[in-house]
C-alpha cells in the first residue's frame, strides 16, 4: 500500500528542531522531503553531541541538498526547487527567507498552490517578531516555567525541549490541514506557528483553570495542585512510582489495597479538598505500604485494581521496557560512514502497515547531484557550481 504522502514534495529549510521535526513527520508519511542546508551544514551540525543528536533525530528519511543561499546562483537553485514543491517549511529568523527571494510571497508568485509553513519564536506580528526563537525562552515567557518545580524554589524548565518538539508536531498538523484544503479547494496558504503560542497551548487546562478561578497557578512540585493523591511520587524498595487515586471510589480502593481502610474515614482525608490540604500527611501515611514492595509489585497491585500508576523509569530502564520493545520504538540504523546508531521511531501506526522504519540522517549534500539532476541541471553545470562552492555534493 502506498504511504499517505507518497508523491508529495516537501522542501525543508529548517534548522535545529521545530521545522525539521515537522519535515520528519511528513517524511514518515511518505513525502519526499528535501533538506536544504548551507554548504557547511545546518547550525545543529556545529554544536557537538547534542546537535548531532538533533540531526539524527529529525532528519531521518530526508534527502540533503547543500547550497549557499547567500550566492545568487545558490538562490537560483533553491528558487527552482520550490517551484515544484507542495509544501515549504522554514524556521529562520523573520525576514531571512525574504533576503534569499524565498519568502512566502516570493514562492507563491511562482508556485501559487504551495503550502508555506513557518515557525517563529514569538509570532510574526507583535513587538518580538524579530527575536530569535528558542525553546527555553518560550518555556519562560509562556508561564510554563512558573508552574514547574518545587514551591519556594527557583522555577525549572521541563527537562527536554518540549516546546520545540511540540511545535514540530503542530506545524506538521497545520500544513497537512492546509494541504488537504488545497486538494479540496485548489488554493495554497501560509501557515504560521510560534513557540510562544505552542507553549501556552500545551498548558490549556491550567489556563482554563486560571480563567475559571482567577487564581494564579503556583509551583507545587509533584502532585496536581487541586486533586490528591494525583501525580504524587511514592518510593518503593527499588525506585519510585507515581500514582493517582483522587476520585472517592479510587481513594477508598487504594486505602483498602494498602491495608489502611481507616484512612478513607480519617477526617483529614474525607474529601478531595481535605486531601489536597493534607497532602504531605496523606503521603506519609501511605509510604510504609510501599517501602518493601518493588516498583513492579506495587504496579501489579495498583494497576490490576484500576488505580492509575506508573514506574518512574530511567532512560536505561525505558530501553528495556517490554511495551517499548514490543512497539519497536528504538531502531538501529547504519549511517553514511558505516557507523551504527539508534534512533527513535515515529510514534504512530496507521492500522494497515507499520510506520516506516527510519533511515540515517543524510550527510551534508548527500543528494545534491541527484536533486539538481531532477531539477534539470546538466552535469557540467552541477560540477561548476560544486567547484565554485555554490553547492556541495556529499562525495566531496
Amino acid at each position: 500500500m502506498e504511504q499517505p504522502l507518497t508523491g508529495v514534495r516537501v522542501v525543508d529549510f529548517g534548522q535545529f528542531i521545530a521545522a525539521p521535526a515537522a519535515g520528519a513527520a511528513l517524511a514518515d508519511m511518505g513525502a519526499d522531503v528535501i533538506k536544504v542546508e548551507p554548504v557547511g551544514g545546518e547550525s545543529a551540525r556545529q554544536i557537538g553531541v547534542y546537535g548531532q543528536a538533533m540531526v539524527r533525530a529529525y532528519n531521518t528519511r530526508k534527502r540533503s541538498l547543500a547550497v549557499d543561499l547567500r550566492a545568487p546562483d545558490g538562490q537560483a537553485v533553491a528558487q527552482r526547487l520550490v517551484r515544484g514543491a507542495d509544501i515549504v517549511l522554514q524556521n529562520l529568523r523573520t525576514g531571512v527567507m525574504e533576503t534569499f527571494g524565498l519568502g512566502p510571497a516570493d514562492v507563491r508568485a511562482v508556485n501559487p498552490g504551495v503550502v508555506y509553513g513557518s515557525v517563529s519564536g514569538f509570532g510574526r506580528h507583535g513587538p518580538s517578531r524579530d527575536r530569535p526563537g528558542f525553546d527555553i525562552a518560550a518555556q519562560a515567557e509562556s508561564g510554563l516555567m512558573s508552574v514547574t518545580g518545587e514551591a519556594g524554589r527557583d522555577p525549572q524548565r521541563v527537562g527536554v525541549p518540549v516546546v520545540d518538539a511540540a511545535a514540530g508536531h503542530v506545524l506538521a498538523e497545520a500544513v497537512l490541514g492546509a494541504y488537504i484544503g488545497r486538494l479540496r479547494f485548489g488554493t495554497g496558504r501560509d501557515v504560521e506557528v510560534s513557540l510562544l503560542d505552542v507553549a501556552i497551548h500545551l498548558q490549556a487546562t491550567t489556563w482554563g483553570e486560571y480563567f475559571l478561578t482567577g487564581q494564579v497557578p503556583e509551583r507545587k512540585g509533584n502532585g496536581q495542585p487541586t486533586v490528591a493523591p494525583a501525580a504524587d511520587v511514592v518510593h518503593t524498595a527499588d525506585g519510585a512510582i507515581v500514582l493517582s487515586a483522587y476520585t472517592p471510589t479510587h481513594f477508598t480502593k487504594l486505602c483498602a489495597l494498602v491495608g489502611r481502610p481507616d484512612l478513607a474515614d480519617d477526617p483529614r482525608f474525607g474529601t478531595n479538598p481535605d486531601r489536597v490540604a493534607h497532602r504531605a500527611a496523606l503521603l506519609a501515611e501511605l509510604a510504609p505500604a510501599f517501602r518493601d514492595l518493588t516498583s513492579e509489585k506495587a504496579l501489579d497491585m495498583l494497576v490490576g485494581n484500576g488505580i492509575v500508576a506508573g514506574a518512574i523509569n530511567s532512560y536505561a530502564q525505558v530501553v528495556t521496557h517490554p511495551d517499548v520493545r514490543a512497539s519497536g520504538t528504538f531502531v538501529d540504523v547504519v549511517g553514511d560512514n558505516a557507523e551504527p546508531y539508534t534512533v527513535v521511531r515515529s510514534p504512530w501506526r496507521d492500522g494497515v502497515d507499520e510506520a516506516p522504519s527510519p533511515t540515517p540522517a543524510p550527510r551534508v549534500g548527500r543528494h545534491t547531484r541527484e536533486i539538481m539532476t531532477e531539477l534539470g541541471y546538466p552535469a557540467p553545470e552541477i560540477g561548476d557550481l560544486v567547484r565554485r562552492g555554490v553547492v556541495r555534493a556529499g562525495e566531496e
